[in-house]
């Protein structure tokens, strides 16, 4: 419940560009002693500042995507989704120990996982839990924590702290859009935090993005472009960052 109501606020913040506590109060039905406990996370967007008696963007001119829900994402680009996952699917190894991030691309991979030797899967999304569960072949980590509703995954501390735990050979990794300035992106803060993690416990990461992500900006960065091993689309990206990656020794694969 506080999962989604952070992502909302700052939702709210970044459509108004300029809020004040009570229109928050009034707005999400909340106490202003709440609104304060939950600055804290809703902060962790660097381009937002608190001011007295509200929040405001630092550049007003700033128009990231917002998170959208599980199901309004997952029949975007639903064709070029099932390819990219298809493909992704084939890279991974009998013995893996591999992440699936959250996201509408990535939870279709567990459909073609079926036939990999001894393999084991983290996730925190429910999706992909549903979907591999199925599967005799494959150990399957779920990820503690509270359940975010609009991405359907589990995210906060205790997700963090298992993650910590595992020395992961592949992550395959979802995003909101992602560009040479900023970064590979996210539009939830919490949802962040666990994929930076997971970023730092694995040999190997992949990127899973269709087209309508280059060159897009979300709330946050979980990490830079360059720390991608591999990203896999539907088609080549333009030439500025096409030539980015293969200076950074990025393999694309087109799906």
């Amino acid at each position: 419940m506080r999962v989604e109501r952070i992502d909302n606020i700052i939702e709210f913040v970044y459509k108004n560009k300029n809020v004040t506590l009570d229109q928050i109060c009034y707005n999400f039905n909340i106490s202003k002693s709440t609104v304060r406990r939950d600055l804290s996370e809703i902060l962790k967007d660097s381009n937002l500042q608190k001011t007295y008696g509200g929040i405001t963007l630092k550049n007003k001119s700033d128009n990231r995507k917002y998170l959208t829900s599980f199901n309004e994402r997952n029949i975007e680009n639903i064709d070029k989704k099932l390819a990219i996952s298809k493909k992704a699917a084939t890279i991974v190894e009998d013995n893996d120990i591999i992440f699936i991030d959250s996201g509408t691309t990535t939870f279709y991979m567990a459909d073609y996982l079926d036939k990999i030797n001894n393999l084991t899967i983290l996730t925190n999304n429910l999706e992909v839990i549903f979907r591999a569960a199925k599967y005799k072949n494959i150990n399957l980590i779920s990820l503690s924590g509270t359940l975010n509703r609009e991405t359907l995954s589990f995210v906060g501390a205790t997700s963090i702290s298992t993650i910590k735990n595992f020395n992961m050979s592949k992550a395959f990794m979802a995003t909101t859009g992602f560009s040479i300035l900023n970064g590979v992106t996210n539009s939830s803060p919490l949802e962040s935090d666990i994929k930076r993690t997971v970023i730092s416990k694995s040999s190997k990461i992949i990127l899973l993005a269709d087209s309508s992500k280059f060159n897009s900006v979300s709330l946050m960065t979980y990490c830079d472009l360059e720390d991608i091993d591999i990203l896999i689309t539907d088609k080549m990206p333009d030439k500025e960052i096409k030539d980015y990656l293969f200076d950074k020794k990025i393999s694309i694969e087109i799906a």
